[in-house]
């Protein structure tokens, strides 16, 4: 996947240096592959990205497009912690079923196959669109952006947040979040008849209801105001109604 970087974070504070900034437990990573965000300390998205445990430290796996900004950040954010992050040249493959040889389960969803970082050969033949699309996952600056809020994008569902790991950066907007009793806005799957494109306004007769994103073979995912997203809504051309939300 030449769309995503890899960095290697190494040396003897490297896990307890993470810990202390990401959504998802670092310990996990005795298990296999973490998925994981970092935030803005105002609780927004900043980038989302995959921990992988290797012998010398542990890889980090991000969109090519976000990788920049959060080099800059840890390493602003690194001090005087015992702790090396590097560039490196491992090629991101993957494919669906049983992970091959050294490689890793997707912890997002079971369809979403496994991840590999050593060779591994991919498949690329597979319509990932559609995959994600019927497991509500959302994408790198597709779906996920600078606005959102992982709650209302479904990481609890998609294994991405630990509540019980101690704090994070924007911890407590999280945690105001989940104890809410319900959440108003979020990402849904939705039936679509025709298509519009990514970042299409949703209304709902006169009023703004979302915006429509990855759509394939009918179906799509949506950011709704719930309350609004009731029968038959519109996308420019296309007609959208509401089938169920992702973080369910």
């Amino acid at each position: 996947m030449s769309d995503r970087t890899v960095y290697k974070i190494s040396g003897p504070d490297a896990r307890d240096f993470l810990q202390g900034l990401v959504t998802n437990d670092i310990t996990k990573l005795d298990q296999g592959l973490v998925y994981a965000a970092m935030l803005t300390p105002q609780g927004k998205y900043r980038a989302d990205f995959f921990l992988v445990p290797v012998e010398d430290g542990i890889l980090l796996d991000i969109a090519a497009s976000l990788a920049p900004g959060i080099k800059q950040a840890l390493t602003m954010y690194k001090l005087r912690s015992a702790v090396e992050i590097e560039d490196t040249d491992r090629i991101v493959t993957r494919g669906v079923g049983a992970p091959p040889d050294k490689a890793f389960a997707d912890p997002r969803h079971p369809s979403l196959g496994w991840r590999g970082y050593d060779g591994q050969p991919g498949d690329e033949t597979v319509d990932w669109d559609a995959l994600r699309v019927d497991a509500g996952v959302p994408e790198s600056d597709i779906e996920l952006t600078s606005d959102s809020y992982i709650l209302e994008m479904g990481f609890e569902r998609l294994n991405g947040v630990d509540f019980k790991k101690g704090c994070f950066v924007g911890q407590e907007v999280v945690a105001r979040m989940k104890h809410k009793t319900d959440l108003r806005k979020g990402l849904a799957r939705v039936h679509i008849q025709g298509t519009a494109p990514v970042g299409t306004e949703i209304r709902a007769g006169e009023k703004p209801a979302g915006t429509l994103y990855t759509q394939s073979g009918g179906k799509g995912l949506a950011y709704l105001r719930f309350d609004r997203a009731k029968g038959d809504m519109t996308a420019e051309d296309a007609v959208v109604q509401y089938t169920e939300t992702s973080n369910t």
